[in-house]
């Protein structure tokens, strides 16, 4: 057919055009749905919405690296042409330098379940480092090439030429009139080009509006958070008395908090808790329901593991030094029913629930954790009482546990309705 589409006998101008065209879609596209994928406040609302913008990022992702393919063979005799413009080689290589680093970060971030923790933890750091530089440098780029930039000055207003229509004019309008003239004489004259002009006051802007944003992410994500998790517990809601008295062990801290920094991710609004109310079940399949309230749940022995905590938007916290009941211990002190197979856990707020089988509940380090780093699990971070399934990614560690419920039906919680998978296993686990 004449009208076939054929890349190959496309012009070399045309190419260059139509891949910048392209490229500019797809960064613009990625952009919307990276950013609304990273912020914590709405993954909750989002619900299935959420898997299925990620996998529209993903697709989106492969049409970039397509388009980079397909750049390739054009790309010496690109450099050749821009051999004397130094601004543009530079742009080249900066935009270069983003494709490939957002690609191989983000191809590493696809395959988190095939690969170890660490390697996605350093995926995710430069994917994010990437995108809150290279985002604002699209911005100014697309800004200050703008055509109607070439011209050498700032074009200034025509004096209107109208007489004015009202005679009685009051000395404040005059005032503002002789101000705009005195400016619109100033830009004239001033040796500032209009490309000059806006490069500046763009830059300024994206320094002003983005740099605090990119400030806080930078402290955030480097910093360790301090060994006493102040971040967390500052401002904490929950009136929890008495504190739980750690063991000895539970005061070596080696990692945890003093060695992560965790991030805050909520279905819900953070509930709080009072001591006074709160109350913990195991119900169900069970030889006998137990309740207990916050005094007889602090009874109950507990112990000290140290393990790692892996998110599955690809962060870690190594080391944590968490002390709790085991859930295996829990489930013998109620008996457990010939006929149950799952294990459902409620969480306190009211909306968040999620399940293991019977097997992975009665691993040993699966544990239902009171004290982080020696201190009462902060609010923020699911105290008072939270599950803690190391071997597994983190949404199978219910955060605020109040209830067990010990069922026969296999039981998908609400992260793998929302098309998350229910063996949540962790690579290279024990």
């Amino acid at each position: 057919m004449k009208n076939k589409f054929n890349w190959f006998k496309i012009p070399y101008g045309k190419k260059l055009r139509n891949l910048h065209k392209w490229n500019a879609w797809v960064i613009l596209i990625l952009a919307i749905t990276g950013g609304v994928l990273y912020i914590p406040s709405i993954r909750g609302d989002l619900g299935l919405v959420r898997t299925i913008l990620k996998e529209f990022h993903i697709y989106i992702g492969f049409i970039s690296i397509l388009l980079l393919v397909m750049y390739i063979p054009n790309l010496f005799k690109h450099m050749k042409q821009l051999r004397k413009k130094t601004n543009q080689k530079f742009n080249l290589g900066v935009v270069l330098f983003l494709i490939i680093g957002w690609s191989l970060s983000g191809l590493v971030l696809w395959q988190y379940r095939n690969l170890p923790p660490a390697w996605t933890n350093t995926a995710l750091f430069y994917h994010d480092l990437l995108t809150w530089i290279g985002i604002p440098y699209v911005i100014y780029h697309s800004i200050t090439r703008l055509r109607w930039l070439n011209k050498k000055r700032i074009a200034s207003k025509k004096e209107d030429q109208t007489a004015p229509s009202n005679q009685e004019m009051n000395d404040e309008t005059e005032d503002n009139n002789d101000i705009q003239k005195r400016i619109v004489m100033w830009i004239e004259k001033s040796p500032i080009s209009r490309r000059s002009f806006m490069r500046v006051s763009v830059g300024t802007l994206l320094i002003l509006g983005i740099g605090p944003f990119f400030y806080k992410w930078m402290k955030k994500t480097l910093d360790t958070g301090g060994s006493d998790l102040t971040e967390f517990t500052a401002g904490d809601g929950n009136r929890m008395l008495p504190a739980p008295t750690p063991l000895p062990d539970s005061q070596k801290v080696i990692g945890g908090g003093s060695q992560g920094n965790y991030r805050v991710y909520t279905v819900t609004e953070i509930p709080s808790f009072s001591s006074d109310s709160w109350s913990f079940t195991i119900t169900g399949l069970v030889g006998k329901e137990l309740t207990w309230n916050w005094e007889q749940f602090l009874k109950i022995p507990r112990k000290v593991q140290i393990s790692d905590f892996h998110c599955i938007t690809g962060w870690s916290v190594y080391s944590n030094t968490w002390e709790g009941i085991p859930l295996s211990q829990l489930l013998d002190l109620a008996g457990i029913d010939s006929k149950a197979k799952y294990v459902k856990l409620y969480s306190g707020d009211g909306v968040y629930t999620d399940a293991l089988s019977l097997e992975q509940a009665k691993l040993d380090d699966v544990m239902v954790a009171v004290l982080l780093d020696g201190k009462p699990i902060p609010q923020k971070l699911g105290g008072p009482v939270r599950l803690v399934v190391p071997q597994m990614y983190a949404y199978k560690s219910v955060k605020w546990l109040q209830a067990i419920e010990l069922i026969e039906e296999e039981y998908m919680g609400y992260w793998e309705v929302r098309g998350y998978e229910n063996d949540a296993w962790v690579k290279g686990r024990a």
